[in-house]
């Protein structure tokens, strides 16, 4: 391995590298959401990819090892919602280990096909998954829409840092 002039040094590929330069890259939240054997779960993912049109298909990634995965490797359908810039609130209670993600204060409802459908989001979708894929400690699964609402109101929710922030203009 060679260094460019300009360039910091190289490192070999690790998971800290990866984690390091994804940390650069601002993405939009989501919160994926199952119905379990034992109530509903989620997860706060910024791994959501819009992967065809036709037939309209999404992904998101999931490490086998997180506490939605039993669900979400069982279920036919999942729910969908893009974040909006005022739940924050909302996307940490859903990413933190251990925390009651759909107690009092989460608003949600029962939607199509017993997915739970988060209230108050940009967007939602409930898709049939078509597929999980392995890939390391994660799964990537695909996903075919069948219902949504993507008339929500206002700006985007995105991680970059760490930290969720608004869009500036």
């Amino acid at each position: 391995m060679t260094a460019t002039p300009g360039l910091g040094t190289p490192q070999l590929a690790s998971p800290d590298l990866l984690r390091s330069t994804f940390r650069r890259h601002a993405a939009g939240v989501a919160v994926i959401t199952a119905r379990g054997v034992s109530g509903p779960v989620g997860f706060t993912a910024t791994s959501l990819t819009s992967v065809s049109a036709d037939p309209p298909l999404v992904s998101f990634g999931i490490g086998t090892g997180a506490s939605s995965w039993p669900a979400v490797a069982e279920a036919d359908h999942v729910g969908v919602h893009i974040l909006g810039e005022h739940q924050s609130d909302l996307a940490a209670t859903f990413a933190r280990s251990g925390a009651d993600r759909f107690g009092a204060a989460t608003a949600w409802r029962d939607g199509p096909e017993g997915v739970p459908v988060l209230d108050d989001v940009l967007a939602w979708l409930v898709c049939r998954i078509v597929g999980r894929v392995p890939a390391g400690d994660h799964r990537i699964v695909l996903a075919e829409v069948v219902v949504g609402d993507p008339s929500g109101a206002g700006r985007p929710l995105l991680y970059h840092q760490g930290r969720f922030h608004g869009l500036r203009d």
